[in-house]
């Protein structure tokens, strides 16, 4: 099950997925996601905040998860890792070359950090 908190008064989506990823988690986020984006034209950030990444439980699922970044890449402007996995630190490196995102790690604990960067960086 994937978590989807979205505050709209800052723009920002927090990821918090919760056994393996599916399907049905990706077309759930873009129910909450899509329409904030449809409305204002983009998403601050998106922070993805799990202890050590799940994986997802069938490849379907992670085509759909590419398809939902391919989807949201453009329309979102910071994406933040706040997370102990080493996945964290690999997908700030990897996914810089893929995404027009600002991509930054954290640790799992410091979620209000990520939300800080984020927020600092938009105010500039």
């Amino acid at each position: 099950m994937l978590k989807v908190s979205l505050n709209e008064l800052i723009g920002i989506a927090i990821l918090e997925p919760d056994g393996e990823l599916t399907e049905a988690d990706f077309i759930s986020a873009s129910k909450i996601i899509d329409p904030y984006i449809e409305k204002s034209g983009k998403l601050n950030g998106i922070i993805i905040h799990v202890k050590s990444f799940p994986g997802w439980d069938s490849f379907s699922a992670l085509i759909k998860h590419l398809n939902f970044i391919k989807e949201h890449h453009k329309k979102v402007s910071h994406v933040a890792f706040a997370t102990n996995s080493p996945i964290g630190g690999i997908a700030e490196h990897v996914a810089s070359h893929f995404i027009s995102a600002k991509i930054k790690s954290f640790s799992f604990n410091e979620l209000e950090k990520a939300k800080t960067w984020i927020e600092a960086d938009e105010n500039v």
